[in-house]
């Protein structure tokens, strides 16, 4: 099932849209927006899960073997605020 919703974007934005349909690199201009808006939604998710490994080690709580490493990695990381 889908919901069709309606956004305004940037003109330059929506050329660079058409562009990648228009050379097949997509479907349409939905499929790219949909594709973008599931990477953003996994990168918050991922980012949030990150945040919560990090406040664990910090509250002294027992880290989970395979993560404790992800945590680490991400203490010496800068993320760009996208917002």
């Amino acid at each position: 099932m889908s919901t069709q919703i309606s956004v305004r974007l940037n003109d330059r934005v929506v050329s660079e849209l058409d562009a990648l349909v228009a050379s097949g690199a997509a479907k349409s201009r939905a499929e790219l927006v949909e594709s973008a808006l599931e990477r953003e939604l996994r990168r918050r998710l991922y980012a949030k899960e990150v945040e919560d490994l990090i406040a664990q080690k910090a509250a002294g709580l027992p880290e989970d073997d395979d993560l404790a490493g992800l945590a680490e990695w991400a203490r010496t990381r800068t993320f760009p605020d996208l917002d």
